[in-house]
């Protein structure tokens, strides 16, 4: 049961590793691109091409939905990203128990968005943990987990892949001991408990006035969606009109000014302490470029404002 990309590496790992997975369930197709016309998740188009017969319902709430699911008599449930709540009613379905992975060491960042909080939080590391569901938000007993570093540059979509396979192997693992019986679970702490919110576009808009470090965490944890922004006046001709930039890269430069001035030539901007260099940058509706890429199809110079 998952929807993302995250989710696919589990689906063919468990696929490659033996086991019988008898349905896949995923968000319904979207409208999506240009022609806005419906695509099919990742994980559902993954299943299809393994064959597996793929259910997409809006909800799992309803008797017809519930025992649809109990018919595939399986033994246990691998859920990754999925995107529904489990009633008790598919949670009792299978003998062995749903088995979560969830991309972050439980119980801090319970929720929709563990990846990009934990960057935008300033952590030095997380990780993923397997756990049996319950009817509570990622409040089951853990069975496994896994830790990784996040180094002082790492955007959200580098810290995604590398957390994708792990949560892969780790499901590996787990399945592997729930087969023999011996996956032990143990409670979570009733300590140290955080919610990653789903992330809001409103959040996405660059606060010069933070501290640099604050602005470094908000572009990585952000990148490379929805993107953090900002506005630059980019056309020498036109300097009333301020083009919105998507910002996908940086890293902590020395330097300090007015909050949003650039500080020299290659795109180093103060903060309300310290400052950024940007290092990946997206005008709209353009190709995503390098900072030295950006500058010479972009005029942006030393005391210039950006907001």
């Amino acid at each position: 049961m998952g929807t993302p990309e995250f989710s696919v590496p589990v689906l063919t790992s468990l696929i490659g590793h033996g086991h019988e997975v008898v349905a896949v369930y995923s968000q319904p197709p979207r409208p999506a691109g240009r022609g806005m016309s419906e695509k099919k998740s990742p994980v559902h188009e993954a299943a299809e091409r393994f064959g597996i017969p793929v259910f997409t319902p809006t909800s799992l709430k309803g008797e017809a939905e519930q025992a649809e699911f109990a018919a595939h008599d399986a033994d246990a449930a691998v859920v990754v990203a999925y995107g529904l709540l489990l009633p008790k009613a598919i949670l009792d379905a299978v003998p062995e128990g749903c088995w979560n992975g969830h991309a972050s060491l439980l119980p801090r960042w319970r929720g929709a968005a563990p990846i990009q909080r934990a960057i935008m939080a300033g952590d030095k590391e997380t990780g993923v943990m397997v756990m049996r569901m319950e009817e509570g938000l990622d409040t089951g007993p853990v069975a496994m987990a896994e830790k990784i570093a996040i180094t002082k540059n790492m955007t959200a979509n580098q810290l995604h892949d590398q957390l994708s396979q792990a949560c892969a192997d780790l499901m590996i693992r787990a399945m592997g001991a729930l087969e023999r019986g011996q996956l032990v679970t143990t409670p979570q702490s009733d300590q140290g408990v955080t919610y990653a919110a789903k992330i809001d576009k409103a959040e996405a808009r660059i606060d010069w006035s933070q501290p640099a470090q604050q602005v470094h965490d908000q572009i990585r944890g952000l990148s490379p969606f929805p993107g953090a922004w900002c506005e630059m006046q980019l056309a020498v001709h036109a300097p009333e009109k301020m083009d919105r930039v998507k910002l996908l890269q940086s890293e902590l430069a020395d330097g300090s000014g007015e909050p949003g001035m650039v500080l020299d030539d290659q795109l180093t901007i103060a903060c309300g302490s310290g400052a950024v260099r940007l290092v990946r940058l997206q005008r709209a509706g353009k190709s995503a470029q390098n900072a030295d890429e950006f500058l010479r199809g972009n005029r942006v110079a030393s005391g210039d404002k950006v907001s």
